[in-house]
């Protein structure tokens, strides 16, 4: 190596070092923070001149303006005819609103596109006290720089955030490698930014800009991409974001307690409970002569002799959760949690503006009384999130398909096993999902995975004899929505597009040896993979 080179290289390795210890900046509750990959390292008070780029948060002004102006917009098609139609859909698709925000299409909220006038839109965000560059729609670009403090202040008062906030859950549950929502849970919400670094044009900083889902605003910026930072700065953002009790806990469920079980009596201290609403402590007793004490805040209703709760939706989760099992350990009741909210959502029935359920060993059973805090702490970390793609039940201790096991999930908890890793080995199908909208990642083929199936055992012999294969017996075979076919290491599942041709047959082939030599350098090699694929396929 010459003189010349060797100076370069060892004035690089300074540059690239600082650029890969560059921390996450975080402004946060009037507070500016600084996060390693690992563990918040720095806090201090947030400061007035502290800036950042809009980036792609413009769209949010936007979304906001149509959200809370009742507007009828036509969603976007995509005609192939701009490049940035990658960030919206494929060409003959079209794209909606909410998920335009969620993707970051821009081209759907171009304000010439949407029929903004300049004038209304200066004359609403005076209206809402909003700063001097949200005011300017042709200024509203991704290069404006902006006072962080500024924009948190916007977000604390923006209109439509109660909807924003749950779309944009979906930012965390689409994160590219499926791992954010197992670190966060249903705690971010947020609309991702990036932009060129100020100090360094040729580099990229990102980041992203929303609130909490207890509705306190969030800012943050650090190196690289938005997805980037998304995927460096997860398990530091788990530490220091909070599972404060979410604004928006969900419709009503009005529950029918103790359904299986009549009452013949309630009584408050030595006397017989009135018709209406509770307040304070009561005796149930029952016709079989057991009783029961229980405590209302004004949430439980004596009607016509028999008892009936009102309850948020995620105060109802902590209240099952709390019946059912309890909040620890940690991860297996963020998975209990999940599966008792699906539940609801699968089987309530709609009982005028609530959803109607019983509380019986048919159904779930409730705890007739407050939730511990340690139980809504559980209902708030996981707020929102379901699963989507195959129908849910859990039990104490039968595991089964489709089926959570309690006391498995323990086990599986206490081994470390993540909330994520848990609910995955209980209902290998499904996906976790948002509750306002529960659509499954994974549309399943299973004539494609029966065939993989079916050729695995006659492959077993040769495929024992490769070096790094681990035979993968639980995973998904997915449809492809579009482009090429690919394996989600994190869910294991292959995405392809079917089993009916002889390609088909052999990309399917090509994902699941990706899969079974993942722990191996070989899963890595596409032309050993490719090779191998067509040997079995073929030869």
């Amino acid at each position: 190596m010459s003189r010349c080179l060797l100076w370069c290289v060892l004035c690089l390795i300074p540059a690239l070092a600082t650029a890969q210890d560059e921390p996450l900046r975080l402004g946060f509750k009037g507070e500016w923070l600084s996060l390693s990959r690992s563990q918040l390292i720095a806090r201090e008070p947030l400061s007035a001149e502290q800036q950042t780029p809009l980036g792609s948060v413009w769209k949010l002004f936007v979304y906001a303006w149509l959200v809370d102006t009742g507007a009828r917009e036509p969603a976007y098609e995509c005609r192939g005819q701009s490049k940035e139609e990658v960030y919206c859909c494929s060409a003959g698709g079209k794209i909606e609103r909410d998920q335009a925000l969620v993707k970051s299409c821009g081209l759907y909220f171009e304000p010439q596109r949407l029929g903004i006038d300049a004038t209304q839109w200066r004359t609403y965000w005076q209206a809402r006290q909003a700063p001097g560059w949200l005011l300017d729609l042709p200024a509203l670009q991704p290069a404006t720089r902006v006072p962080v403090v500024e924009l948190l202040q916007v977000l604390a008062r923006m209109p439509a955030q109660d909807q924003a906030r749950k779309v944009l859950l979906e930012v965390v549950l689409q994160a590219a490698d499926g791992n954010l929502v197992g670190e966060l849970g249903g705690r971010l919400r947020v609309k991702t930014w990036s932009w060129l670094a100020e100090r360094d044009p040729q580099s990229r900083e990102g980041g992203f800009a929303g609130w909490t889902a207890d509705g306190s605003p969030i800012w943050a910026a650090g190196p690289g991409t938005s997805q980037t930072v998304l995927r460096n700065y997860g398990q530091a953002l788990s530490q220091v974001l909070p599972a404060d009790w979410p604004a928006e806990p969900g419709r009503c469920v009005e529950v029918g307690l103790f359904s299986r079980y009549p009452i013949k009596r309630v009584m408050a201290a030595d006397r017989v409970a009135s018709a209406g609403p509770l307040q304070g402590d009561y005796r149930v007793e029952f016709a079989n002569g057991n009783q029961l004490a229980i405590h209302s805040d004004g949430e439980l209703f004596l009607v016509d002799g028999k008892l009936v709760a009102r309850l948020d939706r995620e105060e109802y989760v902590a209240r099952v959760l709390q019946r059912e099992a309890q909040p620890t350990p940690v991860e297996a009741a963020k998975a209990l949690a999940i599966a008792i909210r699906t539940y609801l959502l699968q089987n309530a029935t709609r009982s005028g503006e609530c959803l109607g359920i019983d509380d019986s060993s048919h159904r779930q059973r409730v705890a007739p009384r407050p939730a511990t805090a340690e139980a809504r702490a559980i209902a708030a970390w996981t707020s929102d999130l379901v699963l989507a793609g195959s129908s849910v039940t859990y039990h104490a201790d039968q595991p089964g398909p489709g089926q959570l096991a309690w006391q498995q999930a323990v086990e599986q908890a206490n081994a470390g096993q993540r909330y994520d890793a848990i609910l995955l080995h209980a209902y290998p199908r499904a996906s976790l999902s948002r509750w306002d909208n529960p659509q499954a990642s994974c549309e399943a083929l299973p004539a494609a995975q029966a065939w993989l199936n079916n050729q695995r055992r006659g492959w077993r012999p040769r495929l024992e004899n490769e070096v790094g294969y681990n035979d993968v017996s639980t995973f998904a075979v997915c449809r492809l929505a579009f482009g090429r076919p690919y394996v989600d290491r994190e869910r294991q599942r292959l995405y392809v597009r079917g089993v009916l041709s002889l390609q088909d047959r052999l990309d399917l082939t090509h994902e699941y040896l990706h899969l079974a030599f993942s722990a191996h350098p070989n899963g890595q090699d596409e032309t050993y993979i490719e090779g191998l694929a067509r040997h079995l396929l073929l030869e």
